[in-house]
């Protein structure tokens, strides 16, 4: 019988083995089924971590430096989740872009893979693809388990090494052009972050237990946050919104956002859009808990709501006039990074909840939008509206429909699960007497629902004299999972998930036990 603390370090390894041995393979079948049974297996743990969580509270491991409570829980479950999903539809999106020559034109070609071994240019891009991800994956998981602040503040920075070069996957002078410019715009954001880090190292550095690396621990720190140099916190604060904020896309530090979603493959696009963003809002949450117990939750909650309603207002323009599908989704996850950092502003039960559903609706959701894009993309060879010239629900029924119902979920329209937490959020908002917040994010949710509405309308609807498409099993059993259990959640919550979302809103509050 396995000790349920190990889950915790073979939740790190599974990922980071599949990582090595990916490295080393040169046939495509064995990257596939490496990289699908290594996600599958994450997943698993996943699982069992969150019920080890459930069953007995906050686990930890060699001496505290891997951690997970709910909310730690929480955000494994979901990354792991949009992992597994992306893994899965990436064997059919890869295989199409090898068959049509989009993996061609590669320097490094020569340590090709096919299904006989036999070299070919697509080679060491399929290689690249199937050894980065896990090291993401791997990353992101590290983020979510580091009991030490510093330790997940190399979480995040090593997601973006793992992930620049899945931007540049293809090769093209625009893929260059938007790695540079998310490694440039990342690595000052992480800077921040970093400083914001030792400042809060040195807020507490006198403070019983916290001798040596363990005066970084959250746990440390969180029962003796009352306790904290107020002036150290105020400024490791705004440096670490500013710096995780960059991670997360948050306006005006979203530049990077959209060129990088547009020139990454479309799973890697998918889990920066979902599991990334995560990660990110997940080191804000650790933050807002230390600075509010020490400040009062007023100071950090007002920053949070003033860059919150200014990413979803400076989303809203740029969704209007988009001409881009992939672009329009990465704006879109701008809006809803901007949803979820009100929420935790708004704070309090109602908005601590509101954000931990949130979270979980928006990484099934934009999960699927990003997949059904990819077979849009692969089979139109184009991402602009106006070369499709509409017709999507005709010519593929199944992603076509899958998009509808994905995009109305997203923007919020009842009785999908999305539109609960935003309700949610509002009755926050207005309950604690944010009424200009209130008003300003039905204002801009009003106009990104107008946008999205019109562009989709516009791809998916009108007639079209190509032929219909068939089914692509790899490809489609993704799309096909995701909004099924996109429709489900809006009805229902398994009752262990809702558990699990009610004590991580308890983490972020401060009445989970042991937190």
């Amino acid at each position: 019988m396995i000790p349920a603390q190990m889950i915790l370090a073979f939740l790190l390894a599974v990922p980071l083995a599949a990582c090595a041995a990916c490295a080393v393979s040169r046939r495509r079948p064995v990257l596939e089924a490496v990289n699908v049974s290594a996600f599958a297996l994450t997943f698993l743990l996943a699982l069992a971590v969150a019920a080890q969580v459930l069953r007995s509270g906050a686990i930890s491991l060699w001496n505290g430096f891997l951690y997970a409570d709910s909310l730690s829980a929480l955000v494994i479950l979901l990354n792991a989740s949009a992992a597994l999903a992306c893994s899965v539809y990436a064997v059919g999106y890869l295989r199409e872009d090898e068959r049509s020559g989009a993996l061609d034109d590669d320097a490094g070609g020569n340590t090709g893979v096919s299904n006989t071994g036999v070299s070919n240019t697509g080679g060491f891009k399929l290689r690249k693809y199937y050894a980065l991800t896990p090291l993401l994956v791997f990353s992101m998981l590290l983020v979510c388990l580091a009991n030490n602040l510093g330790v997940m503040w190399a979480g995040v920075e090593l997601t973006t090494l793992a992930s620049v070069f899945l931007v540049t996957f293809y090769g093209k002078v625009t893929s260059l052009e938007a790695a540079w410019k998310y490694a440039i715009i990342g690595g000052v954001g992480l800077s921040m972050a970093l400083f914001g880090t030792l400042l809060t190292y040195y807020a507490g550095h006198k403070l019983p237990g916290s001798d040596g690396l363990a005066g970084l621990n959250w746990s440390v720190l969180v029962r003796q946050a009352g306790q904290l140099d107020k002036t150290s916190m105020r400024m490791a604060f705004v440096l670490v919104l500013l710096g995780y904020g960059t991670k997360a896309g948050l306006a005006p530090m979203h530049t990077w956002k959209p060129d990088a979603y547009s020139e990454a493959p479309v799973p890697t696009a998918a889990i920066l859009s979902t599991a990334l963003m995560n990660c990110a809002i997940y080191a804000l949450v650790r933050f807002y808990v230390l600075t509010s117990r020490c400040l009062g939750a007023e100071y950090p909650g007002h920053l949070l709501l003033l860059l919150g309603i200014f990413s979803m207002g400076i989303s809203a323009p740029f969704i209007l006039v988009q001409k881009n599908f992939r672009r329009l989704l990465a704006y879109h996850t701008i809006e809803h990074a901007g949803i979820m950092l009100t929420a935790l502003g708004v704070g309090g039960p109602i908005g601590s909840l509101a954000l931990m559903l949130h979270m979980t609706f928006h990484t099934v959701a934009k999960s699927a939008l990003f997949l059904c894009v990819g077979n849009i993309y692969q089979h139109f060879k184009t991402d602009l509206f106006q070369r499709i010239k509409g017709g999507v629900l005709r010519v593929m029924p199944l992603a076509g429909s899958a998009f509808c119902i994905a995009t109305l979920a997203i923007v919020g329209m009842p009785p999908f699960c999305l539109f609960q937490s935003e309700f949610l959020i509002v009755g926050a908002a207005f309950g604690t007497g944010h009424l200009l917040t209130g008003a300003l994010f039905l204002l801009f949710g009003t106009t990104v629902f107008a946008g999205v509405a019109l562009h989709v309308n516009e791809l998916v609807l009108g007639s079209t004299e190509e032929a219909r498409t068939g089914w692509y099993p790899w490809r489609d059993t993704s799309i096909l999972v995701l909004v099924v259990i996109l429709i489900a959640i809006g009805f229902w919550l398994p009752a262990p998930l809702l558990e699990l979302v009610r004590r991580a809103a308890l983490v972020v509050i401060g009445n989970e036990a042991g937190g």
